[in-house]
């Protein structure tokens, strides 16, 4: 038999694959779309074409559902703005969601979508205040729009308060996990599978 430094069999490995089963199907993505108005360059001003253009603008994130019958968590600056929210299921379902709070301050949102008597699946939201730094955790989301991918990582750090603009919010966890464009409004999950904290953005 082969053994490891601390005496455990070779053959046996690490894996985050029970709590990604546990966390993933609760993790959305979240689309946004708004008209908007565009101005002509002043060139084609000139020439008569200075009528204003309308073209529809979007955005994409990620989301959790925290209650079964459809209540969503996701960051603010993924659906402000937007005219059309829709939520894409685990499952590829899509539903029209609406907005029932929005908070820039903090940067969350809860939205709403309808889904019947169905019971969704959902993430247990943990105390954070016992998160550790050091601690293992997974980051879910959608980055890219390539579809639902997990990363992982640990605390880095704990109660950081300020955001990318300078301005005090609320208290943030600091992860190495990898969290990309795409990724806001994901779940950041203990090795629980409970969420801990709504990906928000990244400094590089």
């Amino acid at each position: 038999m082969q053994f490891g430094v601390f005496g455990v069999p070779a053959a046996m490995k690490m894996s985050f694959a029970p709590v990604v089963r546990k966390a993933a199907p609760a993790v959305v993505n979240v689309y946004s779309k708004a008209r908007v108005r565009q101005n002509v360059a002043p060139f084609w001003q000139m020439f008569g074409g200075g009528a204003p253009q309308s073209r529809i603008q979007g955005s994409l994130g990620s989301g959790v559902i925290v209650r079964a019958d459809g209540i969503i968590i996701t960051n603010n600056h993924v659906i402000e703005g937007g005219q059309e929210i829709t939520v894409a299921l685990a499952d590829r379902r899509e539903f029209t969601a609406r907005v029932l709070l929005a908070d820039p301050r903090t940067d969350l949102a809860v939205l709403k979508i309808d889904v019947g008597d169905e019971r969704l699946p959902v993430l247990a939201i943990d105390d954070s205040s016992e998160a550790q730094v050091g601690d293992l955790v997974l980051a879910i989301g959608d980055p890219f729009g390539v579809g639902q991918t997990v990363t992982n990582g640990i605390i880095s750090a704990l109660n950081r308060t300020t955001d990318p603009t300078g301005e005090a919010g609320s208290a943030y966890i600091q992860t190495d996990a990898a969290i990309n464009p795409g990724n806001s409004g994901g779940a950041l999950v203990d090795m629980d599978g409970d969420l801990i904290g709504v990906n928000s953005f990244i400094l590089s």
